[in-house]
């Protein structure tokens, strides 16, 4: 039997990708045959991670690592959710994260980072291992990283939802609690911005325009003097049916008018207030409505403008909660991650797997 050197082991699995052990074991299989040894990986499924790249990895899990002023998020995807909840799948995961944090990467959309990070400490082969040895696809998506005087993190829903979060101006134990809670609170809330003033120019123009194109096509929620337009054009242009127009004349004044006219009624309505835009946009009642409708989702998209969720007044904006603490605290950076967010997800009929498995 062929002495089975560490050299011939790194040769392998420089070859193949497949971890050390199923390396050392197919080449005491093989007597020592290097072409002979991949074969056996091959068919043992060691090698198997080619054959996986064309399915869908959309579970997973995420994990976050951590010191006093840094803070990592990773998100490693598996094709089930069953492997997810899988001890080995998440230590594997956990590795990842400190790897990322010790890497010193940004990460983000950089793929580049996270081939750096998998090069680490023989992460690449590991990773190899692992998916041969938990027989699905995995997949090491993305992280990122956050810095600050005082940082924190926060993990939902046993790793579906990774959060971080990092301020400057205090780093002491209040500043580390309140910056707790407010992981919590972007978990939660889903905000897209630190405050107003991140959102560009060109997102509130868009926003703007969706705004007035939704409201136009809602002719219900429009302001009365708008609607009485329309209500008059409809009647001289003689735009509605019989019945919609003696719908129209008994409950014009009626709240719950739109509730009465029918479909084809209302798509006219918002046919002609669409037509209209030009001049409802510089109309002063419907300019207010607009620019309410943006202030509301602006509050909503801005973590410093939502409502802090454990506000016991109801009231209490996020950046009225980290004032109290602490009136140096900022917010310098937050990072949310959802496992699956923007990927295609594989939507199995599970009943219909085990009846053809089963021949039934």
């Amino acid at each position: 039997m062929a002495n089975i050197t560490a050299a011939m082991v790194k040769e392998l699995r420089e070859m193949t990708g497949a971890g050390m052990m199923d390396c050392k074991k197919a080449l005491a299989e093989t007597d020592g045959n290097m072409d002979a040894a991949v074969d056996v990986l091959k068919k043992s499924g060691a090698a198997k991670m080619e054959k996986k790249a064309s399915r869908i990895a959309a579970e997973g899990i995420t994990r976050v690592a951590a010191n006093d002023t840094t803070a990592v998020v990773v998100e490693v995807n598996s094709e089930t959710d069953f492997v997810a909840k899988n001890e080995t799948f998440q230590e594997f995961v956990q590795v990842v994260a400190d790897n990322a944090l010790a890497s010193g990467l940004e990460g983000g959309a950089n793929g580049e980072d996270v081939e750096a990070v998998l090069e680490m400490n023989d992460l690449k082969a590991l990773l190899v291992e692992k998916t041969a040895t938990i027989g699905e696809k995995l997949s090491v998506r993305r992280f990122a990283k956050v810095t600050g005087d005082s940082v924190a993190s926060y993990i939902h829903a046993g790793g579906k939802i990774g959060v971080l979060v990092a301020a400057t101006g205090a780093s002491d134990d209040a500043a580390k609690e309140a910056l707790s809670n407010i992981a919590m609170q972007i978990a939660a809330m889903n905000p897209q911005y630190v405050s107003r003033a991140d959102i560009s120019e060109e997102e509130m123009a868009k926003m703007r325009e969706i705004t007035v194109e939704s409201a136009l096509n809602d002719p219900a929620s429009l302001p009365k003097p708008i609607q009485n337009e329309l209500y008059a054009k409809v009647e001289a242009e003689n735009l509605f049916s019989a019945e919609d127009f003696a719908i129209l004349a008994e409950k014009k004044n009626d709240k719950y008018l739109y509730n009465f006219l029918s479909k084809e009624a209302i798509a006219k309505l918002a046919e002609l207030a669409l037509a209209g835009k030009a001049a409802y946009v510089d109309n002063k009642i419907f300019a207010g409505l607009v620019e309410g409708r943006i202030s509301k989702q602006v509050k909503e998209i801005s973590l410093l403008d939502q409502v802090y969720v454990k506000a016991e007044d109801g009231k209490q904006t996020v950046a009225a909660y980290l004032a109290s603490v602490n009136k140096a605290l900022t917010i310098a950076k937050f990072v949310r991650f959802e496992v699956g967010e923007g990927m295609e997800k594989k939507n199995d009929d599970f009943a219909a797997e085990v009846a053809a498995q089963a021949g039934l």
